[in-house]
């Protein structure tokens, strides 16, 4: 089993800057295809972005492509987000998953079998 804590939200003008961070325990991190999505108010989870088992590969959704870059750090069993040009309309609480599917990119949410806690991010106009 896998456990994910996000940290890194909080609230930030637009055009600003924020890096997420999700901590996973256990040992089988590297074994793991891990994602970000994230929930606004009334709206459904969509996802964000997607990084492979090794770290070399990486996938986002049209609407953060050139702004967000998802990396990850197997040696600490953490994903990171990096969110830069950010927008009013980013704001959402965002969520790491794991998924232990072996194909590529995933990014169906039901396609992840663990899901972190969430944490907000405000993008203020």
């Amino acid at each position: 089993q896998v456990q994910l804590v996000e940290s890194g939200g909080g609230l930030v003008q637009a055009g600003g800057s924020l890096r997420l961070s999700c901590a996973a325990s256990g040992r089988t991190f590297s074994s793991y295809t891990m994602g970000w999505f994230r929930q606004a108010p009334g709206k459904e989870r969509e996802f964000v972005a997607v990084v492979n088992r090794g770290g070399g590969r990486t996938y986002y959704a049209d609407s953060v492509k050139g702004r967000f870059t998802i990396s990850r750090d197997n040696a600490k069993n953490t994903v990171y987000l990096q969110m830069n040009s950010l927008k009013p309309e980013d704001t959402a609480v965002y969520s790491c998953a794991a998924s232990s599917g072996t194909y590529y990119p995933i990014t169906a949410a039901g396609e992840y079998d663990y899901w972190g806690q969430g944490t907000q991010v405000t993008v203020s106009s």
